[in-house]
């Protein structure tokens, strides 16, 4: 009986599993260049001399759906869309470079250039600075321009270039930060061809109706683990029972 109980109580944790990462999904439908999360189960078997029949299974949120979204197009000179493999460098809160689909940019009261989430846009040389009350444009090839209002006939100025990476040929992991980092460590190279859609964002490429009956179908499954358990206790007793009968 407790082979039936470990395998429904295994089901129960991954089914729980999976409706955090659902319900994730679903807070982010309306995220710019967000990436639906998937889970991975793992089928695993307790060994030892009287446990190699009780099999279960470990799911945990490893990878993400890397469908493109749909571009819309915004007319803010400062929203970038990406295409392909290509991806956004931004600065973590730890220093290190991670990449993103998100790139609703703007100009902080410091000058620097962030993203949606508040991360730095990396550069050639790091974060970019530019300078306060400019105006300020992105190129297709990822150039930031800045133009003094005051001189309108003056041509804008590039102030550095943003760290397009293509992820072609790499492995990459999205972390609980939802940015993706290299798997093992490192950092992506530039790619010197990658090209953005200035004025338009990429929007989240979750679908709202099928998260809900996703939701909905992880919500019965739990269901059916649970009764499967209530089932055990009922046979067990009734076991039980016809022991002290027969005694």
């Amino acid at each position: 009986m407790d082979r039936l109980i470990y395998t429904a109580y295994s089901g129960m944790s991954t089914s729980m599993t999976k409706q955090r990462m659902i319900a994730n999904n679903m807070a982010n439908s309306q995220t710019v260049g967000f990436r639906a999360e998937m889970l991975t189960t793992t089928p695993m078997t307790l060994k030892g001399p009287s446990l190699e029949a009780r099999a279960m299974t470990d799911g945990e949120v490893y990878g993400a759906d890397m469908k493109q979204g749909a571009i819309i197009a915004t007319n803010n000179p400062l929203d970038i869309a990406m295409n392909g493999k290509t991806m956004l460098t931004v600065q973590a809160d730890d220093g290190s470079e991670a990449y993103t689909r998100r790139g609703d940019l703007s100009v902080d009261a410091t000058g620097l250039l962030v993203n949606g989430d508040g991360r730095p846009v990396i550069g050639s040389g790091g974060p970019i600075t530019v300078p306060l009350g400019s105006k300020i444009t992105v190129a297709p090839d990822g150039s930031v321009m800045a133009a003094d209002p005051a001189t309108p006939d003056t041509p804008p100025q590039v102030v550095d270039r943003i760290k397009l990476v293509s992820t072609d040929g790499s492995t990459i992991k999205k972390g609980i930060d939802g940015f993706f980092r290299v798997e093992g460590g490192g950092v992506l190279p530039g790619d010197e061809d990658a090209r953005v859609v200035t004025g338009s964002l990429e929007q989240s490429n979750v679908n709202p109706a099928d998260v809900l009956v996703q939701m909905i179908e992880a919500q019965r499954s739990f269901d059916i683990r649970t009764k499967l358990i209530s089932t055990a206790r009922e046979v067990d007793e009734n076991s039980a029972a016809l022991m002290r009968i027969s005694s």
